[in-house]
């Protein structure tokens, strides 16, 4: 490698993303750029989210700027053993594992003139996400819903975990949008198993069955995550529960979900990588997501989940909470389509600046 880069990348919001843990009011991501000797570059996108995980931005950026020294002159082709080392080396900071991985091969399939996706198998290039509507009144997401519904896109992923009362109310009016929804339900740990299950029953009455229930239960609460599904046979994703190799082969065995939420902002892209594969060889169901990230991370998860294949839920919407889209390339499309057959090479998306 010939060259590291790395810059703090703030974007202003649309309006606020709040979910169990709190609310995101702006966004504060770090932006890498790898070059390498032949001339090619790449980039990669770190999004902390200390609602989420309790990453900072301060903190991604200080590890990245210390990883310079350690990359310079190393070979990007051996890309795997490098990532190895970075792994060890950034330990659980999961978005500057994400930012470096995705930068190192952003690079390396830009000089090898193939599109990322490849490199993960290229088993499809057409993605459908859901969007998102946050903790907000029912007024404003039947608004958001009916905003959702006009851009195609029949599936919501609906954010809940603070009150029964609200959150019935706000599913409630999602769920008026259209007929046509598939609804998932995403508590962010805010609840015990015992709210997520009141919850299920209240809409069970109102005739709202969701297609699956993130993480409606604390992190470590696995016999939880298993208590809600059998309660109310709802498909269950593991999301905070589940960042690392280990957790999925623990996730595997013991199945206290049915589904588990894939993120780089976790682990980077080597080990979601792993994750993938080792939930896929268990029979576990798989979900691509991510934090509040531009369309450069989004794109990224989007080719390795087309990459691998075989993903049931696909949740890559938050480049819609930008005020001022940051990026070049790839964008959502009607009916909520990631198009991958467009992209040359690469991931397909540059910052217009750092």
């Amino acid at each position: 490698m010939a060259g590291v880069d790395v810059w703090p990348w703030d974007s202003a919001m649309s309006e606020p993303f709040e979910i169990a843990g709190g609310a995101s009011t702006r966004v504060s991501n770090v932006l890498v750029r790898v070059s390498l000797r032949g001339g090619a570059v790449g980039w990669g996108e770190g999004a902390p989210m200390p609602a989420y995980n309790g990453e900072t931005q301060a903190a991604a950026l200080k590890l990245l700027r210390a990883q310079r020294g350690f990359l310079l002159g190393k070979d990007a082709g051996r890309w795997r053993p490098l990532l190895e080392r970075l792994d060890e080396r950034l330990g659980g900071a999961g978005a500057a594992r994400a930012a470096l991985s995705m930068a190192l091969l952003d690079a390396w399939s830009r000089q090898a003139r193939l599109p990322l996706g490849r490199l993960f198998g290229g088993a499809q290039t057409r993605l459908r996400s859901d969007v998102t509507v946050a903790i907000v009144g029912p007024a404003q997401a039947k608004a958001a819903a009916r905003r959702i519904v006009a851009r195609g896109i029949f599936a919501i992923n609906v954010k809940v975990g603070k009150d029964l009362d609200d959150d019935e109310e706000r599913v409630r009016a999602v769920a008026a949008a259209s007929s046509k929804l598939t609804l998932i339900l995403d508590a962010n740990q805010g609840y015990a198993p015992r709210q997520s299950i009141a919850l299920l029953k209240r809409l069970k009455r109102r005739g709202l069955r969701p297609a699956l229930f993130e993480q409606p239960a604390a992190k470590d609460d696995w016999d939880g995550l298993a208590e809600v599904h059998a309660a109310t046979k709802v498909p269950v994703a593991a999301d905070e529960s589940v960042a690392s190799r280990d957790d999925a082969l623990r996730m595997a065995r013991h199945r206290g979900a049915q589904v588990v939420n894939i993120k780089l902002m976790k682990c980077g892209l080597l080990e979601a990588w792993d994750i993938a594969l080792i939930c896929r060889a268990a029979g576990l169901g798989l979900m691509m997501g991510g934090n509040v990230e531009s369309y450069l991370a989004m794109t990224a998860a989007a080719h390795l989940a087309g990459g691998l294949g075989g993903f049931s839920f696909i949740d890559l919407d938050t480049p819609l909470w930008f005020a001022k889209d940051p990026t070049r390339g790839m964008r959502l499309q009607h009916g909520g389509v990631y198009d991958l057959s467009k992209v040359r090479a690469g991931i397909g998306v540059t910052p217009i600046r750092p």
